[in-house]
């Protein structure tokens, strides 16, 4: 009897913690939508809201390493329409309890942007907190 109650309460914890990850997948994928959503066309709030105020770009291009903050990095937005042929995709998402990780790709016509995301949630929202980035021109 003793091990049948410690065995249904290990399945329900189980499938607690398991429905609780399984919740959080849309979140994050909604995070970064909303990241794809702004880089597409230029809106800093989308960007912004997308990205911890601690957040910063680390690309190495042209033998250059730079590390941007997120308020450099928002800066060199401007608002336009959605260019034709330009789409954002979520490759891999990883998580565990409140940090995850993400791999995407940004396709302009002209490059194909691959994107590494670092994400937390902080209270009910996720944030991009460090994003590397790499272009490769078509």
């Amino acid at each position: 009897m003793k091990n049948s109650f410690l065995f249904i309460v290990c399945v329900l914890l189980g499938t607690s913690i398991l429905q609780a990850q399984t919740n959080e997948r849309p979140l994050i994928e909604q995070t970064i939508q909303l990241y794809f959503d702004g880089w597409m066309t230029g809106d800093t709030t989308k960007v912004g809201k997308a990205m911890h105020s601690t957040c910063h770009l680390k690309v190495y291009r042209d033998g250059v390493f730079r590390n941007v903050n997120r308020a450099q990095y928002l800066s060199g937005f401007k608002p336009h329409a959605k260019e034709e042929g330009t789409s954002g995709r979520i490759k891999l998402i990883d998580f565990e309890g409140n940090i995850a990780s993400a791999k995407c790709e940004l396709e302009t016509p002209k490059a194909v942007f691959t994107d590494y995301f670092n994400l937390i949630k902080v209270q009910d929202f996720w944030y991009i907190v460090d994003k590397v980035s790499t272009r490769k021109d078509k």
